[in-house]
């Protein structure tokens, strides 16, 4: 089973910044485009950045400018880099391939205090 480790969430104030990492086995990062996804309180889980094998990103509007996702195949991790960050970035942040999906990991907290 695929397993799939999310870490450096935590609690953080309006406008701050926060690095999510992600470790991924190497059999699944060095051929599968990836994503950070998030699900907040009683909404559905969404994608918020993914990152093709080419290097090249798209991001959700919703954090288009502030979030950068990056991918180090040295060390077969995903990273998150969120800047600016606001009250309505709270939720359980998570990584995966994009679909077909592997299993979910547990995913990290980020919560921002307004």
């Amino acid at each position: 089973q695929v397993q799939l480790v999310e870490s450096g969430g935590g609690l953080v104030q309006a406008g701050g910044s926060l690095r999510l990492s992600c470790a991924v086995p190497g059999s699944i990062f060095s051929w599968r485009p990836m994503g950070w996804y998030r699900q907040a309180p009683g909404k559905q889980r969404e994608l918020v950045a993914r990152i093709f094998l080419d290097g090249s990103t798209i991001y959700a509007i919703p954090v288009k400018g502030r979030f950068t996702i990056s991918r180090d195949s040295a060390k077969n991790t995903l990273y998150l880099q969120m800047n600016s960050l606001k009250f309505e970035d709270t939720a359980v942040y998570y990584c995966n391939t994009l679909t077909p999906y592997v299993s979910w990991g547990q995913g990290t907290q980020v919560t921002v205090s307004s």
